[in-house]
C-alpha cells in the first residue's frame, strides 16, 4: 500500500510539472522573444503551482531553447526561441542514433521537395518568379557536377523563400544532412545529364505557368526518375548510396 501511495504521489507530481510546464510554454510562445515572463514567485503565482514545479518546468523550457532564466537585478524567466541550426544539429543526431539510414532520408526529402514544387505553382510574388525563370535558364550550363549540386541548392534555397513552410524546411534541410548523394550525381554520362536537365526544367516551366496540378506531376515525375536510378545505381555496386 506504501508503494502504491508513493507511486501515485510521483505520477501527480509528473502531472502537476508536466501541466505547468505545457502552460508556461504557452506564455513563452504567446509574447515576443526576449519579453520578461515574470520572477520565480510571479511566474510560481501565475501558474498557480510551487516554486518547485516551476523551476523543474523551467529546466525543461530551458533545455527546448524557449526560456532563458537571468540572475541579478533585473532578472527572472525571459522567453527566447530555439537556435535553428541548433535544432536541425540535435534532429539529425537524434536519427542517426535511431538508426535512420539515408534510403529513409531521401524518401523524406523527395516528398517534401513535391509538396513545395506543388505549393510553388501558387507563389504570385513576382520578384522570386522572375529569379526562377534566370535559374531555369542556368540549366544548360550545368556541365559538371559541381554545377548541378549548386543548382539544386539554389532551387531548393529558392523554394523555401516562395513557400513558407517552416516545418517542411527544418525536415528538408536536416534529411539533406542524412542523404550523401545528390540527384546531380546519380545522373551520370551524357544522356543522365540530359535527363536531369529535361526533368528539371519541366518542373520550372511547370511552377512559371502558376499549374499547381502539372507542377506536382512533373516534381513526382521526377523523384521517380531520381528513385529508379538511385535502386539501379545500389544494384550494381551492391552498397547503399
Amino acid at each position: 500500500m506504501a508503494n502504491n501511495a508513493v507511486a501515485r504521489g510521483l505520477t501527480e507530481r509528473r502531472d502537476l510539472v508536466g501541466k505547468a510546464t505545457a502552460r508556461l510554454r504557452e506564455l513563452i510562445l504567446a509574447r515576443e522573444p526576449g519579453a520578461q515572463i515574470g520572477s520565480l514567485n510571479e511566474v510560481s503565482a501565475l501558474l498557480g503551482v510551487g516554486i518547485v514545479s516551476v523551476q523543474q518546468a523551467a529546466r525543461v523550457l530551458e533545455h527546448e531553447g524557449l526560456l532563458e532564466v537571468r540572475r541579478g537585478p533585473g532578472g527572472g524567466y525571459y522567453g527566447a526561441r530555439p537556435d535553428d541550426a541548433a535544432l536541425e544539429r540535435a534532429l539529425a543526431t537524434y536519427l542517426r542514433v535511431h538508426c535512420s539510414v539515408q534510403s529513409e532520408a531521401r524518401e523524406i526529402n523527395t516528398l517534401v521537395e513535391c509538396e513545395l514544387v506543388a505549393a510553388a505553382a501558387q507563389c504570385g510574388d513576382e520578384p522570386l518568379r522572375s529569379e526562377l525563370r534566370v535559374l531555369g535558364d542556368q540549366l544548360n550550363a550545368c556541365d559538371t557536377p559541381a554545377s548541378r549540386v549548386d543548382w539544386e541548392g539554389h532551387f531548393r534555397a529558392l523554394l523555401f523563400r516562395m513557400v513558407r513552410r517552416p516545418l517542411f524546411e527544418l525536415i528538408s534541410r536536416v534529411s539533406m544532412q542524412l542523404r550523401d548523394a545528390s540527384a546531380s550525381l546519380i545522373y551520370e554520362g551524357e544522356d543522365g545529364v540530359a535527363a536531369w536537365r529535361l526533368e528539371q526544367g519541366r518542373v520550372v516551366a511547370a511552377i512559371l505557368k502558376k499549374d499547381q496540378e502539372l507542377a506536382r506531376f512533373e516534381a513526382e515525375r521526377h523523384r521517380s526518375s531520381f528513385l529508379a536510378r538511385v535502386a539501379r545505381s545500389e544494384h550494381s555496386t551492391g552498397a547503399g548510396l
